[in-house]
């Protein structure tokens, strides 16, 4: 029996793309061979390591954020600047990603994203001041924007037969991170003597395990399957204007962006609700720790189930009703169904992968996927910068989580919206 994921019209698409009419395909001798296994494999288990390091600068300071304010004198709304600096920074930066790949490649600007987190969370916790644990989250930041912006490019160019089963791998491995650092940074913060400098620095470590894998790639110039090197380099010269055109692209970019501004706000702000309704930091972390931890096995599940599917329509609706409970919950009964609620908004927050497989699905080609991947995720990110801020501002000036909680369950409808049209079975080449 065939391999399920080289059913979809996409992969096969990919394949006629890769077929010998095409003048740019399997012109190098030895092209055609591809990679050798260690390299793929080697390629995978960077792609791994890397992904385990895109959340945890953000839901280690989510676990810590009371503390963080108080040993930085924050005021709520200077807490939801912080809060809102995540997306921020991968909208300025992740603009960069496809440029600095074509000059230095992938797996070099990758290793570098990986070696700026390190840094970045090696610096914020001891430099001082607001302004200073801004500007070095914001260095940890812009080597997750990057990396976030190339691994749909990276997993289209080396596995372009299995698009999802990648996807989901890298994405599982992305929740499993954002839920160790949600559930480990206040027993390690104690264990470690209670400073909240210590717990938020010792996730410098698994970042620097992440360049190493990186460091190989840096130098390779083994041509992906099918494809030489070259052609992925220049692939992105084509204009990035045309992607405007496109329903689909505006489609994804704004589910994109809602599901960043849930995403954010509940890595930001979640354990603070919880806390503030008597729950102990501890089991707040631990509830962040398994709304996060949600991720894991869906996050490999759902790129799967939605690489078989022509319209992903119904997943989103699925995620969406998920969202609209666990906001609900969250509103009438913070404390007394806190698990329940953790649980359903872990489900909602499953949105993420689901639209990194889109971008995979709606493009033809690798080039069409670099385009798609920097204006959805850029455009994304861009969209969903006032959501974390306005939640704190709208908890210090209410005075409580009502009027935060109510807009949070009301973006999940526009959510469920831009993703039934991002879902529908079409491609950007199509509307370009």
């Amino acid at each position: 029996m065939p391999d399920d994921e080289t059913q979809t019209p996409t992969l096969n698409r990919e394949a006629i793309a890769r077929t010998p009419h095409d003048s740019r395909a399997g012109t190098l001798p030895g092209a055609a061979e591809g990679p050798s296994p260690w390299l793929l494999r080697l390629i995978a288990v960077g792609l791994v390591l890397a992904a385990l390091n895109l959340r945890p600068a953000i839901t280690s300071l989510g676990a810590l954020l009371e503390e963080v304010r108080e040993g930085l004198q924050m005021s709520g709304s200077v807490a939801g600047v912080l809060t809102s600096v995540p997306p921020l920074c991968f909208a300025v930066f992740g603009v960069m990603a496809p440029r600095l790949a074509r000059r230095f490649g992938a797996g070099a600007v990758v290793c570098a994203g990986m070696a700026a987190i390190a840094v970045g969370l090696v610096v914020r916790p001891y430099i001082g001041s607001t302004a200073g644990f801004l500007a070095a989250s914001a260095l940890a930041l812009m080597g997750i924007a990057v990396s976030n912006i190339l691994m749909p490019v990276i997993v289209k160019r080396w596995f372009p037969d299995r698009v999802g089963t990648m996807t989901g791998l890298y994405s599982m491995a992305l929740a499993l991170g954002t839920a160790l650092a949600a559930a480990l940074t206040v027993p390690v913060t104690g264990a470690l003597g209670g400073n909240w400098q210590t717990g938020l620095v010792v996730w410098a470590v698994l970042a620097a395990v992440a360049v190493l894998p990186w460091i190989v790639l840096v130098r390779d110039r083994t041509p992906a399957p099918g494809q030489p090197a070259p052609v992925a380099a220049n692939a992105t010269e084509a204009p990035a204007l045309k992607i405007t055109r496109s329903r689909t692209a505006w489609g994804l970019a704004c589910f994109f962006g809602l599901q960043a501004t849930a995403a954010y706000i509940t890595m930001g702000w979640m354990p603070q609700i919880f806390r503030d309704a008597g729950v102990s930091a501890g089991t707040a972390g631990l509830l962040l720790a398994v709304t996060m931890a949600m991720g894991v096995p869906l996050a490999f599940v759902i790129p799967r189930v939605a690489s078989r599917l022509k319209n992903q329509g119904p997943i989103v609706v699925v995620l969406g009703l998920c969202g609209l409970i666990g906001y609900s919950g969250l509103y009438l009964a913070p404390a007394a169904g806190a698990w329940a609620w953790a649980l359903l908004l872990g489900v909602a927050n499953c949105a993420f992968p689901l639209a990194l497989t889109m971008i995979g699905m709606r493009a033809r080609s690798g080039a069409g996927v670099v385009r798609l991947s920097a204006f959805a995720q850029s455009t994304g990110y861009l969209l969903s910068i006032p959501g974390p801020l306005l939640v704190g501002v709208l908890y210090q000036h209410s005075g409580g989580w009502g009027l935060p909680i109510a807009l949070m369950a009301g973006l999940m409808i526009p959510q469920m919206v831009a993703g039934i049209l991002a879902g529908r079975d079409r491609t950007i080449e199509d509307e370009c």
